[in-house]
């Protein structure tokens, strides 16, 4: 999966597959977790979101099946 940079201090980029609705995130610290059943809405406000964090911890996080890749 093609994962786009992002401007933050935790999460290194995101990804997304319209296929399969998979939400992927990777993390600096070199983690990457891929989640399940994410709408594209989610997908599209979490790169438009000023601070990923926040957004990720709010939105996503606790939300979504999800596996550590």
């Amino acid at each position: 999966m093609n994962r786009i940079p992002v401007d933050s201090s935790n999460i290194s980029s995101i990804g997304f597959d319209e296929d399969s609705n998979t939400l992927e995130v990777e993390f600096r610290s070199g983690a990457i977790y891929q989640y399940f059943d994410v709408p594209l809405a989610v997908y599209q406000d979490f790169l438009d979101s000023p601070s990923k964090g926040q957004y990720y911890a709010q939105h996503i996080k606790g939300y979504y099946r999800f596996v550590k890749v």
